[in-house]
């Protein structure tokens, strides 16, 4: 396995095109995990609290229209 320096040096070595194929997958890896990390947390209620206290300041009128 290569080292995180490694890694860093290979990138340096890419050309602007690979550089931003690079980006765009990482990128789209980093979105991807975010969305299951978010799915894991619905799953497991951490969210609900969030969600209740959002619901009941729309219900009191605690909101402002963006």
């Amino acid at each position: 396995m290569l080292t995180l320096a490694q890694i860093e040096a290979a990138i340096l070595q890419l050309s602007p095109d690979q550089f931003h194929q690079l980006l765009e997958w990482f990128l789209e890896l980093d979105y991807q995990r975010w969305d299951e990390q978010l799915e894991r947390d619905i799953a497991d209620g951490k969210l609900e609290a969030l969600a209740e206290e959002a619901i009941a300041d729309f219900e009191t009128g605690n909101y402002r229209a963006i």
